[in-house]
């Protein structure tokens, strides 16, 4: 408990790490992680734990679990074997060199304390109730390909359960988004006027460079990209795309505008403003159904005046019976304009709360 206060709960600063890791791995943990202190654990080398720290890849979910309790869920951001950065980091209890050091070493991207029974962790993977962990462990294949079966993504899945929510099973979704979603966006875009087009390009400039802001990684798709780069000459945009969630990124990586971590996504939005707002609802629905316990916010972005077009298409049955009004969040250009104004100057205080407080319910 006392490393983990150390090296889980107070971090640990890129400069004690980095003197023994190499280029590679210095500028991966940077890309994930910019100039932050970094949540770092490990286990001892040996047969078994070395077999199991092979298998451990980026993006894999990661429990600490003290006694019957979960105390820290995280995502595997990269791994070393070093057992210099061991003997840096976790010193023996009178504070000189280890003899059993824990070179097996993992850094962990979205750490969040969670204090949830290990007995719901169970629960989901089928494990009898007097089970209980030793050491380093990890999930069999058999159980990891039930779970997923049936759920989406095990971090999300996790938060809902410690925050009292209904974990839901997800769905496939009745269209299939690479050929009628596109087939639809591409008949709007022949509709939409040289105006249309281009305001819909502002709004996705101002909500991406509110995302950087915020800290976040921006994407846009990868069709907009160009339009942004001809209006804006901004050449930032990732070359890929990592949904942050245990789906398929088909089902987010076109739309209009995302902030995102490496492992995380932290706020969706669909701009609307063409003849229809179907479509943009649609990558959401489709989205919901395979991700039903992701718990970042959607936004439809749209003019104050087509609000009321808004709330009634979020009303239809297709997207009533997945209780669209309390997923979806209704944000005015206006709102937009208004934020950007207002932290044009700022590089601080901006987060996707502010975005969320000027939003609107769908009633």
């Amino acid at each position: 408990m006392i490393h983990y206060q150390d090296t889980i709960k107070n971090r640990v600063s890129q400069e004690r790490i980095f003197k023994y890791v190499d280029n590679n791995l210095k500028r991966r943990l940077q890309d994930i992680f910019g100039n932050r202190p970094i949540a770092v654990w490990g286990s001892q080398d040996g047969p078994q734990n070395r077999s199991r720290f092979e298998k451990m890849t980026p993006g894999d979910d990661v429990l600490i679990v003290e006694g019957g309790t979960i105390k820290l869920l995280g995502k595997v951001a990269a791994t070393t074997i070093s057992e210099d950065l061991s003997q840096e980091l976790w010193k023996s209890v009178d504070g000189g060199r280890s003899e059993q050091p824990w070179k097996l070493i993992y850094f962990i991207a979205n750490p969040v304390e969670i204090e949830l029974s290990f007995t719901e962790f169970k629960k989901l993977f089928n494990y009898s109730p007097d089970w209980s962990l030793r050491g380093f462990t990890n999930v069999s294949d058999e159980k990891l390909e039930t779970f997923y079966n049936e759920y989406d993504d095990l971090y999300s899945v996790l938060l809902r359960l410690k925050q009292g929510e209904q974990v839901e099973a997800k769905e496939e979704p009745e269209l299939k988004i690479e050929e009628e979603l596109i087939e639809v966006d591409e008949g709007i875009e022949e509709k939409m006027d040289e105006e249309e087009v281009s305001d819909h390009v502002r709004m996705q400039w101002q909500l991406l460079k509110l995302g950087l802001k915020t800290g976040s990684k921006v994407w846009v798709p990868r069709n907009d990209q160009s339009k942004i780069r001809k209006s804006y000459d901004y050449e930032g945009f990732e070359s890929e795309f990592s949904a942050g969630i245990d789906t398929s990124g088909k089902y987010v990586e076109n739309i209009d505008v995302v902030w995102k971590e490496e492992f995380r996504i932290d706020a969706a939005f669909e701009i609307e403003n063409s003849t229809s707002i179907y479509s943009g609802l649609l990558r959401f629905a489709d989205l919901k159904l395979v991700a039903p316990n992701s718990n970042y916010p959607l936004f439809i972005v749209a003019p104050r005046n087509r609000k009321a077009k808004v709330f009634a298409q979020v009303k239809r049955p297709t997207f009533k019976r997945l209780e669209f009004e309390k997923k979806v969040r209704y944000l005015s250009y206006e709102a937009v304009d208004e934020v950007d104004g207002f932290f044009k100057a700022s590089t601080t205080g901006l987060n996707v709360d502010v975005l969320f407080g000027k939003s609107e319910e769908i009633r």
